[in-house]
């Protein structure tokens, strides 16, 4: 046995499949039987869509994705990696099934007689599933959660290749079975993100943190970005067609808006190796483009970080793979990715406009002394002026080389001019120097 693993995980795995086998059965075809009663079920396909071809042989990856929801709970090696995985797995299909209740599609191609084994393998899903249960795809939906689970397992090569193929080929295959339309997919990627988001495998829950914010400032993005959102997703109702992909947009700018207002940088799942989890990435993916290409732009000019002192340097967060010259990153940066060494990265995620407050200040500061030991230490966030700037500025003042908040600032502007400290930073920073 693994010495990594908890013991009992195998039999809690087998709990959790003899919960969730019979309810998805009983859920799954509840919902077709109800809605093959029902006379106003729609349909959502492209013209393109016609010209798709029908692949009897990728029924057989199709079906494998039973085989592989029940060996994703030998993988997990803690109880709550376990029962998170399987609250995804359930949240997937209370979203999918609800989703089919409430805006059923019926599937409008008509599949030909298929003999030989893959015929059979046919007329046995045939014989439960009924063309009615389409967007989101319930079977992208368990993919992405299982998918997940198996990325994070499966390190080695060439396996990690061939799942990865394997799992790509499973997606493709609910389009070349003729079993859903092309908006079931990214319909149903959609929903195991979220789901996969809602229970990461580690850390806190997403509404453990949650807690109304009390500044003003917040409140103010937060509006911006649901106004966005909002806009987004009235232009793709309207439009439809290919203006459908802002969902995306607006999903991504929603999620942002509900970190500013009541989740706060945590929403963004950035761990401890500096990087955001696969489901913010995807979630996020439009506005996490926007940022990087912003911080990248604001930059052009003056890219370098600067030193301000003692082996303190103050920059923009690195990409790959720059800047490795630095052994050591203290990360600000709430979220963007860090392509920071291994061993010396140290996170203070903070939204981005918003000043950091006391408390990580402090323990941004005390993060900047113990790392210089390992050489030069890099201070960053998006851009490298105002979050990474506090930081630093907190790092002068309680190692005594500032006496106070202005002083801090002065030095650090001499080395980086176009920092950028506001009021809410300013009192922070006068509320730190005030402290004995």
């Amino acid at each position: 046995m693994n010495p990594s693993r908890e013991p009992g995980l195998i039999r809690r795995g087998v709990c959790w499949l003899l919960l969730l086998g019979p309810l998805f059965f009983l859920s799954y075809g509840l919902a077709n039987n109800h809605t093959a009663g029902r006379t106003d079920v729609g349909s959502l396909v492209f013209g393109w869509e016609r010209g798709m071809p029908l692949w009897p042989w990728t029924i057989i990856p199709y079906w494998s994705i039973d085989l592989l929801y029940g060996l994703s709970f030998l993988l997990p090696r803690t109880r709550q990696e376990m029962d998170r995985h399987a609250l995804a797995l359930l949240s997937a299909q209370v979203v999918s099934v609800a989703c089919f209740l409430l805006w059923p599609l019926r599937f409008t191609f008509e599949r030909p007689e298929l003999g030989g084994l893959f015929g059979w393998l046919f007329d046995v899903l045939m014989g439960f599933d009924k063309p009615f249960n389409q967007a989101p795809s319930l079977h992208i939906a368990l993919l992405v959660v299982i998918w997940t689970m198996f990325a994070r397992h499966v390190r080695r090569q060439p396996w990690r290749w061939l799942m990865h193929g394997w799992m790509g080929l499973i997606g493709v295959s609910v389009l070349t079975t003729w079993q859903h339309h092309f908006v079931d997919v990214p319909t149903g990627a959609l929903a195991g993100f979220a789901c996969v988001w809602l229970w990461p495998h580690k850390g806190r829950l997403p509404w453990q943190q949650a807690r109304l914010a009390q500044d003003a400032k917040r409140w103010l993005l937060a509006l911006c970005y649901a106004a966005g959102a909002l806009m987004c997703a009235m232009f793709a109702r309207v439009l439809g067609g290919a203006w459908l992909w802002l969902a995306w947009p607006a999903v991504s700018l929603g999620l942002v808006a509900l970190n500013y207002s009541v989740l706060g940088a945590g929403g963004f799942q950035k761990g401890s190796d500096g990087r955001l989890s696969s489901a913010a990435c995807w979630l996020l993916a439009p506005y996490l483009l926007a940022a990087w290409a912003n911080s990248r732009l604001w930059t052009r000019r003056h890219p370098q970080p600067d030193e301000v002192c003692d082996g303190v340097y103050l920059g923009r967060i690195p990409g790959r793979p720059a800047d490795a010259r630095f052994p050591a990153v203290v990360d600000l940066c709430a979220e963007l990715s860090c392509a920071a060494p291994a061993g010396a990265y140290q996170g203070f995620p903070t939204l981005d406009l918003i000043a950091p407050d006391i408390t990580l200040l402090q323990q941004a500061a005390n993060a900047i002394e113990r790392l210089r030991a390992k050489g030069p230490v890099l201070v960053c966030c998006a851009l490298g002026h105002s979050r990474s700037a506090s930081a630093v500025a907190a790092w002068l003042v309680l190692s005594g080389r500032c006496s106070n908040a202005q002083q801090a600032e002065a030095v650090i502007r001499k080395a980086r001019p176009g920092i950028v400290l506001h009021h809410a930073h300013r009192q922070v920073l006068h509320q730190l120097g005030a402290q004995p």
